[in-house]
């Protein structure tokens, strides 16, 4: 008995070893693959898990929604509430694709995220679906080269799924254009076998070169490729015939190109916390872009390295035939002339004079800012509430949207010098002879922090390094930020662009959004600045920047008004004819019934003649657009109206005190200051 006892005892202690060795082998497991999924261990995943860190800051818990400064600042424009998206097909138009196609049209995308999906330089999807249709060709899902593989990202992506929903791609446009999202299997080989033509489009092609080049060469082996690299697929500005194809563009790029599904929901958050206070807000845009900087000669605004670094890529644009003139451009006339972008600080000199206060919300957007964060300082310095993607969102939900991606092992592979140590002992054997000096001393060492990005090569070398695979992997997350802020400039309830030109001299980030806005509501605030106007105006300030007096204000308020319709026409004749997508109209909208004579019987007949040239919509809107009730504002008001109850015209530009939250006193002693600053210049006069 006692025998079986110490084996039944035995036996139990196996068990409670194995049930041990069990749990402390999961244990391990569970943390190695916590280890693995959040790329910096586990330390950064607890310290990613915080909430986010913008904290508004206001004057004023409330905010009066039907004051006359509330409607100035942030209600729609009356002229242009009237006009509504309406992209479906009139006339005659075959809203399904026909059974028997041609072929396949198989198309690889190069450029950023402007480029992608704006419509004349670069590859721009909406393109590829309206020669699709063109062609009557069967369209395979195109693929975009900076989200391949081989740039690092998650392989969880085919490139074009890595930025766009594909299967609402594919559905959206049904009635339209056969698309699919892989060649058929032969038709795989062949293309793996380089048997398959190929065209590299010219930049701004016409549909006729598709039709004489294109088509019969689609029809002989029954697919094509086409590869754009350095400019458009199609024309901007389409024969009048083919007017439905322009409204196949607003189709795809308004409607059937949607962020997939966890870059829309962290856009929604974003979006989600910025109205959270209940408070309008400002999307704002630099702009600086270095390449852009370079295109136009604008790198004497800026200091040291960063002046040698637009001008070594401006060098690199003259090789390349990108840019026809001198190396050395005098950068003053060139922000003169309004060529070169508006610096933050001035923007926002600009928003406080037009009246809004420094609790404003204003979110940046944009993947870059050429000169780093210290040139938003100024900007931070007036407005309170600054804030961007980063400030709005947690290090895990970023990285949550890149997928799973390997872990980069040779993560700085420039940390060798660029002078070859062969080279410098061969030199020291045959310097002569002896006694001869001392070989050179080894190379200073050279930590990640000072090899990232320019500081590695720009002091050593002319030549700027190949991208390392994590900078191409980070060209591809900028494609993901950019989206993010695509959706909260399109919502925002104000949208100000720096600059509206990339580094080609065409359309860039903000075009798009201005053109989306000016689709989806046209009467939403954009204020679509007149550079030559604005630089001409800070001149004029430039010894006092800060203690500007009323007149000034009046002027600014002026043009900036102004830009809300004028500048409609300005881009019309400027941005449409080298993207039609930053101005869809009138192709792409309507009228509704009944709105029209409401709203101009609060407008002047010059208001109404300004209108009819800056847009040109003259198509009525269709009967089932007239069922929902349109709020008018019939009040004789106008802007100059508004400006005289506006209190806070006084005091523009002097520092709030954040540790004050009363707020009347500082407004106060403000009104004081520049009423005694008023009366210095009025005896002065």
């Amino acid at each position: 008995m006692k025998g079986e006892g110490k084996m039944v005892f035995k036996s139990k202690l196996k068990w409670v070893g194995l049930v041990g060795l069990v749990l402390s082998a999961f244990s391990i497991f569970t943390h190695f693959l916590l280890a693995r999924y959040t790329e910096q261990g586990i330390s950064e995943f607890q310290a990613s898990i915080t909430i986010f860190s913008w904290r508004p800051l206001f004057e004023n818990a409330d905010l009066s929604t039907n004051s006359p400064l509330y409607r100035r600042l942030w209600g729609p424009g009356r002229q242009l509430e009237y006009i509504y998206p309406h992209a479906n097909p009139r006339g005659n138009y075959n809203a399904a694709p026909v059974v028997q196609a041609n072929g396949f049209v198989f198309v690889r995308i190069r450029g950023g995220f402007h480029e992608i999906r704006n419509s004349v330089f670069s590859m721009q999807i909406c393109d590829v679906v309206v020669i699709s249709r063109l062609l009557n060709a069967t369209l395979v899902i195109p693929e975009i080269q900076s989200t391949t593989s081989s740039k690092g990202i998650s392989s969880e992506f085919k490139s074009f799924a890595y930025l766009y929903d594909e299967d609402q791609f594919i559905a959206a446009l049904a009635k339209d254009v056969t698309i699919v999202k892989t060649l058929p299997k032969n038709l795989k080989g062949a293309r793996r076998k380089k048997e398959i033509p190929m065209f590299r489009v010219p930049y701004s092609a016409s549909p006729y070169f598709y039709l004489r080049h294109v088509l019969p060469v689609l029809n002989k082996h029954s697919v094509v490729e086409l590869v754009i690299s350095d400019g458009g697929c199609l024309q901007a500005i389409l024969p009048h015939h083919l007017e439905e194809y322009q409204r196949l563009r607003c189709r795809v790029s308004f409607h059937a190109l949607r962020f997939r599904q966890e870059v829309q929901e962290l856009a929604t958050k974003i979006l989600n916390r910025l109205r959270a206070p209940g408070r309008p807000f400002i999307a704002y845009y630099p702009g600086m872009t270095r390449d852009a900087l370079a295109y136009y000669g604008c790198a004497e605004l800026f200091q040291d390295v960063h002046t040698e670094l637009i001008q070594h890529r401006r060098s690199w644009m003259i090789k390349r035939g990108i840019v026809k003139g001198k190396l050395s451009v005098n950068s003053a006339e060139q922000r003169l002339n309004g060529s070169c972008p508006l610096m933050p600080e001035e923007v926002g000199i600009l928003l406080r004079a037009y009246g809004y206060s420094w609790d404003t919300i204003i979110y940046v957007s944009g993947g870059e800012i050429f000169g780093g964060q210290k040139k938003l300082i100024p900007l931070h310095g007036m407005f309170e509430n600054v804030v961007d993607r980063t400030s709005l969102s947690t290090a895990w939900e970023l990285s949550g949207i890149y997928g799973h991606e390997a872990n980069l092992v040779d993560k700085y592979p420039r940390t060798r010098s660029f002078v070859k140590e062969e080279t410098r002992l061969e030199a020291w054997k045959t310097s002569g002879p002896r006694p001869r000096p001392l070989p050179p001393p080894p190379a200073r060492p050279k930590y990640p922090y000072n090899i990232e990005g320019w500081w590695g090569w720009v002091a050593e070398s002319d030549n700027e390094p190949e991208s390392t695979v994590m900078e191409l992997r980070m060209t591809a997350h900028k494609l993901l930020w950019e989206a993010i802020d695509y959706t909260i400039c399109v919502e925002a309830d104000v949208f100000v662009p720096g600059f509206d030109r990339d580094g080609k001299g065409r359309p860039n980030f903000a075009s798009l959004v201005m053109g989306h806005r000016l689709y989806q509501s046209a009467a939403s605030k954009t204020y679509r600045l007149d550079r030559r106007e604005v630089v001409k105006l800070l001149e004029e300030i430039r010894d006092h920047l800060y203690q500007a007096n009323h007149t000034w204000i009046t002027s600014v308020r002026k043009h900036l008004r102004k830009t809300l319709l004028e500048g409609l026409k300005d881009e019309s004749t400027s941005s449409k004819p080298l993207s039609f997508l930053s101005h869809p109209l009138p192709e792409c909208s309507c009228l509704r019934y009944g709105t029209t004579e409401t709203s101009f019987q609060a407008s002047s007949p010059s208001t109404q003649l300004q209108v009819e040239a800056a847009l040109g919509v003259t198509h009525r809107c269709p009967a089932w657009m007239d069922g929902d009730s349109i709020s008018q504002s019939r009040e004789k008001e106008t802007e100059e109206d508004l400006d005289e109850d506006d209190s806070t015209s006084s005091g523009l530009f002097f520092w709030h005190s954040v540790g004050n939250h009363g707020g009347g006193e500082v407004n106060n002693k403000e009104e004081t200051q520049m009423e005694d600053q008023e009366e210095l210049e009025g005896a002065d006069r």
